[in-house]
């Protein structure tokens, strides 16, 4: 777990939420506590994209879709944090980032992922320290590591691979073992 923790601490994965969070941050300062409109947004984002930057927290090598896990988030902030500036801004971002990365043609995936507003979240609830966000990330994936190390000993394997194993499988097991 330690050294998943240790992998995740890169831009690509851990940092990428404290990336976003930060970009947000310039982008405010930048307005200077004034509330930007739609065109002004959209000439931010165009500045940071021809500026040679990527919009943080925007695709995944995966997903060509938006993440579910965004979808979640924004539903659970949308009920519970409305107001919070930074996700106000996150929200007007969701509306105008996707167009423009169709528009450079760039993005494999133009949708918010995960990472567009964790950040946001974890500054509303006091967690400022960057630091803590890997942590926070690291110890929902250690769950499941655990759950899959207790099914290894259960079931006698020496080590899961991915795809080795799935719950349909283990269902047919227990179904199997009631019979006998």
């Amino acid at each position: 777990i330690s050294s998943m923790v240790n992998g995740l601490a890169g831009p690509l994965h851990g940092l990428a939420n404290q990336e976003v969070l930060r970009w947000l941050q310039d982008l405010m300062e930048k307005m200077d506590g004034k509330d930007l409109d739609e065109e002004e947004l959209k000439k931010f984002v165009w500045d940071t994209l021809n500026s040679g930057q990527v919009i943080p927290g925007y695709g995944h090598a995966v997903l060509r879709k938006t993440d579910p896990r965004y979808t979640i988030q924004r539903e659970f902030c949308l009920k519970y944090m409305p107001d919070d500036p930074l996700f106000k801004l996150v929200n007007k971002l969701f509306k105008v980032v996707p167009p423009i990365l169709q528009e450079q043609g760039k993005a494999k995936n133009p949708w918010p992922n995960l990472d567009a507003q964790t950040g946001v979240i974890h500054w509303h609830y006091g967690v400022t320290q960057y630091d803590f966000y890997t942590v926070l990330f690291a110890i929902g994936r250690s769950l499941g590591i655990a759950a899959n190390l207790v099914w290894d000993r259960a079931l006698g394997y020496p080590l899961e691979r991915p795809k080795s194993i799935t719950t349909a499988m283990l269902e047919e097991m227990a179904q199997k073992a009631k019979k006998e």
